[in-house]
């Protein structure tokens, strides 16, 4: 079984990134309807919502959103410093760091059954940046590995990418199951974060913190992980 996988590493990495892809999508909804809509990895939403506060709109947050952004910034510059001396693609760096990702978030998860829901502020403010910190740092480590088109984190350009090129737009063609799952993925994952809310908020990071852990564990027992010092080529993954 390993071995198959290994001889195929370009496969192997997309269904690893696509699987953080829908554990990305359970984040989210975690943030957006467990902690005063706030998104933990999609910073595009955040900014949007602080735009829209900053105009004026009632009812919008700014402080979670600001931690969340600030905190998803610093994860990624940590992620982006460890793995800058290593080559593209999946190193024992990358295993480190999404075990590390994985295991903040099995201690986020028994934050949420100790406070029995969402912690009050200003323990708020501390769980949202821990969680929006290692999605930075996941982020950033899924750009390294460099699998077209699955950046696990936001979908617009890979919507753009798959209408553009579709035959509506005129394109020959395109790698539409990589772009469809990744899209498919990530809404799945926010619908099932939402359905386990209703649970309780911990399942939803529970179940995020497993899928990253095993991501983890399949990638570094199959993905040939090294640690050569070599500087990483320039790789478009939004393209």
């Amino acid at each position: 079984m390993l071995r198959r996988l290994r001889s195929k590493p370009a496969n192997l990495h997309l269904g690893l990134m696509l699987a953080l892809t829908f554990s990305t999508g359970i984040a989210d909804a975690v943030g957006y309807l467990g902690l005063d809509r706030v998104f933990t990895a999609n910073m595009t939403g955040n900014v949007v919502i602080l735009g829209m506060a900053i105009a004026g709109a009632d009812g919008l947050p700014v402080i979670g959103p600001l931690v969340a952004l600030f905190a998803f910034m610093l994860g990624a510059a940590i992620g982006g410093r460890v793995l800058r001396p290593v080559k593209v693609g999946w190193t024992t760096h990358s295993t480190v760091l999404f075990s590390i990702v994985g295991t903040v978030m099995v201690g986020l998860t028994i934050a949420l059954f100790v406070f029995d829901g969402p912690p009050p502020p200003p323990y708020e403010y501390i769980f949202t940046g821990c969680f929006a910190l290692v999605m930075g740092v996941q982020a950033a480590t899924a750009r390294h590995i460099a699998v077209k088109d699955v950046t696990t984190v936001v979908v617009t350009s890979t919507i753009t990418g798959l209408a553009a090129d579709s035959r509506l737009a005129g394109g020959s063609g395109q790698p539409w199951f990589r772009r469809a799952g990744a899209i498919l993925l990530i809404g799945g994952g926010a619908a099932v974060g939402a359905l386990l809310l209703t649970i309780h908020i911990g399942w939803g990071v529970a179940l995020a913190a497993f899928i990253t852990l095993l991501v983890a564990l399949t990638g570094h027992l199959t993905g040939r992980p090294h640690h050569a010092p070599v500087e990483p080529a320039e790789v478009d993954v939004t393209a």
